[in-house]
């Protein structure tokens, strides 16, 4: 008695076990096709509808076949064959846009014309194609094709399964008294259409994730190359406040010593500005610090560039012309000059206009090999005008690797400023980048720019929006 109990328990955990996988399995085929979800078939990308009006072609050619061999041959009523054809005609036209449901359609179609053909069946008679119909069988095929290309792998093969076991207790189970064999084949020839359906999909599935994968690291290298610049930007304005601060700093412990005999307030005052100029400095190094750690390398390693060394002055527009012997240096013929009264602009303007030209000639080595350059500083009583442009390139450039600093880094520049930038295609094939970059003067703000007779850009374009073209010159 205690060796029985143990295997009653054994038997009853395991038929449970089955029980609880049937009815999970069970489930999933409930799910999986017992649905009236929509699936449809996307137009062709070069075809358009062309495969749509295929289907619908073939589907009348199967409801005109199927409604004659099951009268004619089968022996049906007229009326009863062209409702059968039409339940198969049908799945075929409603497998475009719910293959699911085509599928039970179909299935359908099938059982009611094999047992009415069955019923009409005589020893010794008219061998008739049975269990599917000749035209019954083209029209399961494209529904099956269409399932696959439409659904999960899963709910494909599920349908095969079941459209494969159906098909063998039909013929095989129960048989008819005079007919040619089609179960075998029809199976076969639905795997085939099931498997090239799967692959077909697989293969769909893969160029989209291709294609979103690209996407997503097109972006991704942008937003990085972005972050890039954004981050050389501040590295180049800390610097710059730096200066100014080490300045207040100094002049304010200097200040007390100019003065005879200085109050107390004036004291107190004077260091309360220097310890915040101090904590404002140790801020900003300490901000420097998480910015160079990343690339300790130098500041600025944009080609055709001068590449200067982390503690090195930040660049003015005095050292333009050291930068357009460099870039002559590296075979490209620059021109540079400058137009309207020059008066001092601010560290920030200073830096981004040299950095603009240094980007932009640097574009134009990279781009637009064999082509010359030109260089124009518009100075105006609201800010700086920046126009560099570039003739038509003479020999076909390298490849370009990758998204660059390029356009990113001058609008970063620009934006940052209130500017504006353009970047465009000339009528000649050359290119041209113009920027423009405000000075606060509000005593001025309301005078017009006074340009000089021989800018060639109209006054309008200071205030363009920004384009959208690349950064290839």
């Amino acid at each position: 008695m205690s060796r029985v109990e143990p295997v009653k328990r054994w038997r009853k955990r395991r038929w449970a076990w089955l029980w609880a996988r049937a009815e999970r399995m069970l489930r999933v085929l409930h799910d999986d096709l017992w649905t009236w979800r929509a699936d449809p078939l996307p137009p062709s990308v070069w075809l358009r509808w062309f495969p749509h009006g295929v289907v619908l072609l073939a589907a009348f050619g199967v409801l005109v076949g199927d409604a004659a061999q099951l009268g004619d041959n089968g022996g049906i009523e007229p009326g009863f064959a062209f409702l059968i054809a039409v339940a198969q005609a049908g799945a075929m036209a409603l497998a475009l846009w719910r293959p699911v449901a085509a599928w039970w359609l179909s299935m359908a179609g099938m059982l009611v014309g094999a047992f009415a053909v069955r019923a009409e069946m005589v020893p010794g008679g008219y061998e008739f194609t049975w269990p599917w119909t000749a035209a019954g069988l083209i029209g399961h095929l494209f529904v099956m094709l269409l399932l696959a290309l439409r659904v999960r792998t899963r709910v494909s093969l599920e349908a095969l399964a079941l459209t494969a076991l159906t098909t063998y207790l039909v013929q095989g189970v129960m048989g008819a008294a005079n007919y040619l064999p089609t179960g075998q084949l029809a199976v076969i020839l639905f795997t085939v259409v099931v498997v090239l359906g799967i692959a077909l999909r697989g293969r769909r599935e893969a160029r989209n994730e291709l294609a979103e994968q690209t996407t997503l690291t097109a972006e991704e290298r942008a937003r990085r190359t972005l972050l890039e610049e954004r981050g050389r930007i501040a590295r180049e304005l800390h610097d710059v406040v730096a200066h100014h601060m080490s300045v207040i700093s100094i002049q304010a412990q200097v200040a007390p010593l100019l003065v005879e005999n200085p109050s107390d307030e004036l004291k107190e005052n004077l260091a309360g500005i220097r310890q915040n100029a101090l904590e404002a400095l140790t801020e900003l190094r300490r901000v420097l610090g998480v910015l160079r750690s990343e690339h300790p390398d130098a500041l600025d390693g944009t080609e055709g560039g001068d590449t200067a060394a982390p503690h090195a002055p930040q660049p003015t527009l005095d050292r333009l012309d050291a930068l357009v012997e460099n870039i002559r240096a590296a075979g490209l013929a620059v021109t540079a000059d400058s137009s309207g009264l020059r008066r001092p602009l601010p560290p920030g303007v200073e830096l981004s206009a040299y950095r603009i030209v240094q980007e932009a000639l640097s574009n134009v080595l990279r781009h637009a090999p064999g082509a010359s350059a030109e260089v124009h500083l518009i100075h105006l009583p609201i800010g700086l005008r920046v126009v560099v442009s570039n003739t038509r390139p003479l020999h076909t450039p390298a490849p370009s690797q990758g998204a660059g600093h390029g356009l990113l880094g001058m609008r970063e520049r620009v934006a940052m400023l209130d500017g504006t930038l353009t970047a465009q295609s000339l009528p000649d094939g050359g290119y041209q980048v113009a920027a423009f970059l405000p000075v606060d003067a509000p005593d001025l703000l309301t005078d017009a720019p006074d340009l000089p007779a021989d800018d060639p850009d109209p006054p309008p374009d200071l205030f363009t929006a920004p384009s959208t073209e690349d950064d290839t010159p």
